[in-house]
């Protein structure tokens, strides 16, 4: 007869663990949106009560997720402290491998990139090298003890199959086709590594850091290397069956066009990049040209480019508009350098966008280009990820 009433109890306590890891999380993401908050505030802004909120603070003490810090202004009487996301206790790594470069960031959990806390290197032409690299640099950035680090998030370019675990195919990147180094550097690390696909990690920072924030429905274009997609909808990203929806680039738009890196011909990525716009500036000039030379000569001798500029510029606007037709998002964020980062390029891209849109999809987009980097992507996603495994979201 004891073991009735225990089970009976079982529920209520599942139920208290759930709804106390929930209010931490919610005080949590209000730390996130506005920044290091007293006591007094967080109740207020959290809305939840003060002794569940002095509760919820004291365990994220004690787990090292949040600290105490003095306010920085001076106020009449003896001021309370502040609570803020744990910038010492705790650290996270957010690592970037992309096709020339890679890096990697530590910050805390404000997710907050700052060059003095990165390394960067050029991408290894061999996998265990590029293992190499991320473990030292990010023991470097750290310590070695690595007692601080929470996890470590993994920005991939390629085909990222959530089912089987593994870059399953990098067009851009062949040294990580059926590798998962979130996986072997958690062996090496000691901590849980997060694998993300890179379009999704630009929409969880653009999210965080961006101007995307408090938007449940948008979509991210990356068009710096590759062409990728990520759509958040109704507050979660899209992923498809395996994870590995949204390769918009590998849509053929010309079928004679050059060969892409996933085999085919005329894919909208060969045309609409900022890779593709380097690539015909090398044609033109003769010589390599990499992303940054591509920038100083479209800086020094735009009037000797202008079909370069017009021909991507054209594609670039065929892809946002499908983008657009499609998903009907509420806004649009492009990340790239060459087009969406130069202002004046990017009005030519949009007056172009506008002769290739639905009337009404176009009514119900705004069109920026992005705030965030891959870093506060990275960063970002592990954070997004640890909080999850966490306690589940009320939004």
């Amino acid at each position: 007869m004891a073991k009735i009433p225990e089970a009976a109890e079982r529920p209520e306590r599942i139920e208290s663990g759930l709804l106390r890891r929930i209010n931490e999380r919610r005080l949590f993401e209000t730390l996130q949106q506005h920044g290091p908050a007293s006591r007094a505030s967080l109740t207020r802004l959290s809305g939840l009560t003060a002794p569940t909120v002095s509760k919820a603070i004291e365990s994220l003490l004690s787990r090292g997720f949040v600290e105490e810090t003095d306010p920085t202004e001076q106020t009449i009487g003896r001021p309370g402290k502040l609570i803020r996301l744990a910038t010492e206790s705790a650290v996270v790594l957010g690592v970037v491998i992309d096709v020339e470069n890679c890096s990697v960031t530590a910050t805390g959990l404000d997710g907050r990139v700052a060059e003095p806390h990165t390394s960067r290197f050029a991408t290894p032409t061999d996998y265990l090298d590029l293992l190499d690299a991320i473990e030292a640099s990010g023991r470097a950035l750290v310590g070695e003890s690595l007692d601080r680090l929470q996890g470590v998030g993994v920005s991939v370019p390629g085909l990222v199959n959530d089912r089987l675990g593994e870059i399953v195919f990098s067009p851009n990147l062949h040294l990580l086709d059926k590798r998962n180094p979130a996986r072997d550097l958690a062996d090496r690390l000691g901590c849980e590594c997060l694998l993300l696909q890179e379009s999704y990690a630009l929409c969880l920072g653009e999210r965080l850091h961006g101007a995307a924030r408090a938007l449940d429905d948008f979509a991210l274009l990356d068009v710096e290397a590759g062409l990728g997609l990520g759509v958040m909808s109704g507050g979660r990203l899209l992923a498809g069956h395996s994870g590995m929806a949204g390769e918009l680039g590998h849509i053929t738009v010309a079928p004679d066009g050059m060969r892409c890196g996933c085999g085919n011909r005329g894919c909208l990525e060969t045309l609409a990049t900022d890779a593709a716009l380097a690539r015909m500036l090398a044609e033109a000039v003769g010589q390599p040209v990499d992303l940054a030379a591509a920038a100083t000569l479209l800086t020094e001798r735009p009037a000797d480019f202008q079909h370069e500029i017009r021909t991507v510029t054209e594609h670039l606007a065929i892809a946002i508009a499908a983008v657009i037709n499609i998903f009907n998002p509420t806004a649009l964020f492009v990340h790239g350098r060459l087009l969406a980062g130069h202002p004046e390029r990017f009005e030519r891209v949009l007056d172009r966008v506008k002769q290739r849109t639905l009337t009404a999809s176009l009514a119900d987009c705004a069109i920026h280009a992005t705030r965030s980097s891959k870093r506060q992507g990275a960063v970002a996603g592990i954070i997004h990820h640890l909080t999850n495994a966490w306690a589940p979201s009320l939004g």
